[in-house]
């Protein structure tokens, strides 16, 4: 038995004594050829203090100083009560066990359900201001503010903006540490940059990346959220950063942590936040105001295609183009005519409709603005006085019976009191796949009125060596599709 045991022991001995070799192996290839023999050589003692190496390679510092200042949001509001589990409350026992009428009969009622959610914020002053998502605090009937320092301070809502998805909330406080805004319009694609939040309750956590895009559109939400202009990040942003900071390398606050996109609801390095200049513009409102108030031009514009440049002569694919001037605006009453393609305001370049609705409501109603646009192959400066933004109303079209044409765009149309109604769409044409639709009104063929289907007709031969330009109205709304004919 004893010496069974030995030999276990050996044996484990041996084991062990081969894998401290092995790991020494593992260590001197790692470490690179080994160096070469030296008489007498005594090895150096071990004092236990590391070597710097120089400089250290970290963001430490950019954290201390930012990271007091945000602030993790909680908040509850009313859920609406479920059902109880049996439908009817004491019925259901009636229809089995039958009445009792010395009993008198309760109603059962639902208990109101406590709603919580989790988010983060940016303290903006001293005194308490704090910026933050709107849809953190939409809803919410408390909100509880947990602080760096520990404490946890009731907070109110100064107001809202869901167009931006952005909330300012005050606490009572005074001495608070607070994060520097900086200006969004410097930060580059490829700048390194952190977001600071508290991501699923975990507490406070900096993550790190890089700014992936600028000028995003997501199309998130229900519609309302209709100013984006995100700056794209692959610093994880996570469900509870929204509200956070997003700290550039100089700990300046670029952008306010907003959402994240992925098919699976966790971060795979797709995540958004609301440029600072926008957060500025929209936080000085709501303390002032306690709402936003933004400009409007008083127009209908949609992006300038390849196909539409090439139909407009243009030399360069971008901008927006005017599908519609609403009568008594800013727009008409500085000129402004449909078909006009807006190339810059104020000075920055209009690159898609995004940019252009971000660049009006970015200015204040009343101010002046300078409008380059491009008319018929010239290029001219349009001075607009802005109006204030106003929610616009989109008006039903009446619709009357008449002739039917199948033409080379692979359309049949109608005659009507305003034009061309469109009835039928060749699924196989050529105007399907340009994206024409049963019911769109046809009111001009390259920038030219058409009354009837013969005009439409010698309109559609006339263009020979480009697309053809269509004005047609959908929904109370003008665009500009461009169709290659069939027998073109």
């Amino acid at each position: 038995m004893d010496t069974r045991r030995f030999n276990i022991r050996a044996a484990i001995g041996a084991v062990a004594a081969a894998a401290l070799i092995s790991g020494a192996a593992w260590r001197g290839l790692a470490a690179g050829p080994p160096a070469p023999a030296v008489a007498n050589a005594q090895a150096p003692a071990v004092t236990g203090r590391a070597v710097a190496a120089g400089p250290r390679d970290s963001y430490a510092d950019i954290v201390k100083a930012v990271a007091p200042a945000v602030v993790t949001i909680r908040v509850e509001s009313k859920a609406t009560p479920s059902p109880t589990q049996f439908q009817g409350g004491d019925d259901f026992f009636r229809r089995f066990f039958g009445d009792d009428d010395d009993q008198p009969r309760r109603r059962v009622v639902p208990r109101a359900q406590r709603q919580r959610g989790l988010g983060s914020g940016v303290v903006m002053s001293a005194d308490g201001y704090i910026l933050t998502n709107n849809h953190v605090v939409e809803g919410a009937d408390k909100i509880q503010v947990d602080l760096a320092d520990g404490r946890t301070l009731e907070g109110k809502v100064i107001g809202t903006d869901k167009p931006s998805d952005l909330a300012l909330i005050k606490v009572n406080g005074s001495g608070l540490p607070t994060a520097p805004l900086g200006n969004s319009d410097n930060a580059q694609v490829g700048d390194v940059v952190l977001a600071i939040g508290n991501p699923l309750g975990v507490g406070q956590t900096v993550t790190m990346g890089i700014v992936s895009a600028k000028g995003r559109s997501t199309g998130s939400g229900d519609g309302s959220r209709t100013y984006q202009d995100f700056l794209q990040t692959d610093a994880p942003i996570n469900h509870g950063n929204s509200g956070g900071a997003l700290v550039n390398t100089r700990g300046e606050v670029v952008g306010i942590n907003a959402e994240m996109l992925s098919p699976v609801d966790a971060n795979i390095g797709i995540g958004f936040a609301i440029p600072s200049n926008m957060a500025r513009h929209v936080m000085d409102d709501l303390r002032k105001d306690g709402h936003v108030r933004r400009a409007q031009l008083g127009v209908e514009v949609q992006p300038v295609t390849s196909d539409l440049a090439e139909s407009l002569g243009l030399k360069h694919v971008g901008g927006a183009i005017v599908g519609k001037v609403t009568p008594d605006s800013a727009a008409d009453r500085a000129g402004l005519k449909r078909g006009d393609v807006i190339q810059s305001f104020n000075g920055q370049p209009v690159t898609d409709i995004n940019s252009l609705r971000n660049h009006v409501a970015d200015a204040q109603p009343g101010s002046s603005a300078a409008v380059v646009i491009v008319r018929d192959g010239s290029e001219k400066t349009v001075s607009v006085k802005l109006d204030e933004a106003d929610v616009s109303k989109e008006s039903a079209r009446n619709r009357e019976s008449g002739a039917v044409d199948k033409g080379a765009l692979g359309i049949a149309v109608e005659k009507n009191s305003k034009g061309l109604v469109i009835t039928e769409v060749n699924p196989d044409s050529r105007a399907a796949d340009a994206g024409l639709q049963e019911g769109d009104l046809i009111l001009e063929v390259n920038r030219q009125a058409v009354q009837s289907v013969d005009e439409l007709r010698a309109a559609v031969r006339k263009t020979t060596n480009r697309p053809v330009l269509l004005l047609v109205e959908r929904e109370g709304r003008s665009l500009f599709v461009t169709v290659k004919p069939n027998n073109g």
